[in-house]
């Protein structure tokens, strides 16, 4: 299975998990000039945007591990955009990471990390 394909079933997974956690997904894949959200989701009063990580196995890291400073502030800079097009700039916003792990038998694990980085 390529990478693509592992971040796609990752992706997808993450959406399923927020959904039945109760949250709304707004926006899937959102693009802009500067970069990509995952997913953006509301829940309650409070604006997320996940950054979701997909992995096998852990050869190469915690999935988390690979959301670096320089990704996190495209992610952040992103988001701004976002806030700007939708003229929603005074909202409550946070940004999370969800871990998703595919095993070898077809199970998934989840790890949502909620405040994983702050602006």
């Amino acid at each position: 299975m390529n990478t693509i394909k592992v971040g796609d079933i990752g992706e997808q997974a993450a959406v399923d998990y927020l959904h039945t956690a109760g949250y709304d997904i707004l926006e899937r894949k959102y693009r802009s000039k500067i970069g990509e959200i995952d997913i953006i989701a509301q829940i309650k009063d409070a604006l997320v945007f996940v950054e979701v990580k997909t992995r096998r196995n852990t050869t190469y890291g915690f999935p988390a591990e690979s959301v670096t400073y320089c990704k996190q502030k495209k992610i952040i800079n992103t988001a701004l955009c976002y806030l700007q097009q939708m003229h929603n700039i005074n909202t409550q916003c946070r940004f999370d990471v969800i871990e998703i792990f595919l095993r070898d038998n077809g199970e998934i694990k989840y790890n949502h990390i909620m405040n994983a980085f702050i602006k």
